[in-house]
């Protein structure tokens, strides 16, 4: 069996030149790829456009009365009127009728005390003054007798029926009939004043409203001890303390240094801390003539116009001495900005907000002049910022920055 040729071993033959090309034409590829891409995020950033550094000013809630400020102070809200009721009389709360902010009315009674000893001494005063009574009586029955009989022994002197002697006897006993009223009278007054007394020490022990007023606070409870002369540990003075809201007023320092720009009747208005959403109107009462040398202030007192049932006592306060009186109107809020922000566009009046790194024009109503500001209503509100003396090129969507102060 004849064996086959083996293969022809030069025909067997590799291209080397054919891989380097393709390999070539891929990078060349990716060349241009990357150019294009470059060139397209370069044109990008060139065409973007740039944001516009702006400075911007606040819109602010403003009062039209501030513009007549001359000073400003601090102080707190007095009752010129206070008291802290006790009695005069010792003894156990028995009853109390009243709790803080309690109403009261001049001559209410507010509590009482335990007062059956003094009872029991102003019945013993009218019993006695009962007994002089009783006496006056019989001392006027002797009277009446001693002086019929007096009259009766004179006739009969004059008839010779008795002698001078027993009209002498009968003059005695009249006159001392006489002196015996007298002091009976006199008794009378006696018992009637100790009943009075006894009466008085009564009427201490119910404890009433010396004013038209409001209880600020109680000081004892029912069955506490009550004596205003005694510094015991287990007793108690002062039941309750109340004042008349009638009467608050505003004290506030002012230094000595603007003394002589503030006087007696000026006007003014009160802001409270408590109530910060109100203002109210009011003017200077009094100033206290003397100066405190640690703080170099004087004491000024600003009367309310008005009382507001939600003042109380005590109330942290601010007060703005104006040049000249206020309306209700010039105490109301107005929504205002500096006037160099509102321009012009398209024929009507525009602030051009700052919102989300754009600017955004919006319409408003320009209203009246307050100082610096002026007054404007539209879709604005207290704490956005606007660009102040916005350029024409600063239109609604254009990119802006805020310039660092």
């Amino acid at each position: 069996m004849s064996q086959p040729l083996p293969p022809d071993l030069s025909k067997l033959q590799i291209n080397r030149g054919a891989a380097p090309v393709r390999k070539r034409r891929r990078r060349w590829l990716l060349l241009v790829v990357t150019a294009i891409v470059v060139a397209a995020v370069a044109i990008a950033f060139v065409l973007q456009p740039r944001p516009v550094t702006v400075l911007t000013t606040p819109i602010v809630t403003t009062y039209p009365s501030q513009q007549y400020v001359l000073l400003n102070a601090t102080g707190y809200a007095v009752a010129q009127r206070k008291a802290a009721i006790a009695s005069k009389a010792t003894g156990r709360l028995e009853w109390l009728g009243v709790a803080e902010g309690s109403r009261v009315k001049t001559g209410e009674v507010i509590a009482r005390i335990d007062n059956r000893d003094v009872v029991a001494q102003g019945q013993s005063a009218q019993a006695n003054v009962a007994a002089a009574q009783a006496a006056l009586q019989q001392a006027l029955a002797e009277e009446r007798d001693a002086l019929a009989q007096l009259r009766r022994s004179q006739d009969l002197l004059g008839k010779n029926f008795v002698s001078q002697a027993s009209v002498d006897t009968a003059k005695a006993r009249a006159d001392r009939a006489v002196a015996g009223v007298a002091n009976a009278k006199a008794t009378i007054g006696v018992a009637e004043a100790g009943a009075r007394n006894a009466q008085v020490s009564v009427d201490y022990t119910v404890i009433r409203a010396p004013f038209d007023g409001v209880i600020l606070s109680k000081s004892a409870n029912v069955g506490d001890i009550v004596t205003p002369f005694s510094s015991a540990a287990d007793s108690k003075g002062a039941v309750v303390t109340m004042a008349d809201m009638t009467t608050l007023e505003v004290e506030a320092d002012v230094a000595e240094s603007n003394l002589s720009k503030i006087k007696v009747g000026q006007p003014a208005e009160i802001l409270l801390d408590a109530l910060p959403d109100s203002r109210f109107r009011g003017r200077i009462s009094r100033i206290v003539p003397t100066v405190d040398r640690a703080k170099a202030t004087v004491m000024t007192k600003v009367k309310f116009d008005e009382i507001d049932p939600r003042i109380l006592p005590e109330m942290s306060a601010k007060v703005s001495f104006l040049s000249r009186e206020v309306t209700q109107e010039q105490q109301k809020p107005l929504v205002a900005i500096a006037s160099d922000a509102i321009v012009q566009r398209d024929g009507r009046a525009v602030v051009l907000l700052v919102r989300d790194g754009n600017a955004v024009a919006v319409p408003v109503t320009v209203g009246q002049k307050v100082g610096d500001l002026t007054a404007i209503a539209g879709d604005v509100k207290s704490g956005e910022r606007a660009v102040a003396k916005p350029a024409d090129a600063v239109v609604t969507g254009t990119a802006v920055k805020v310039a660092a102060k």
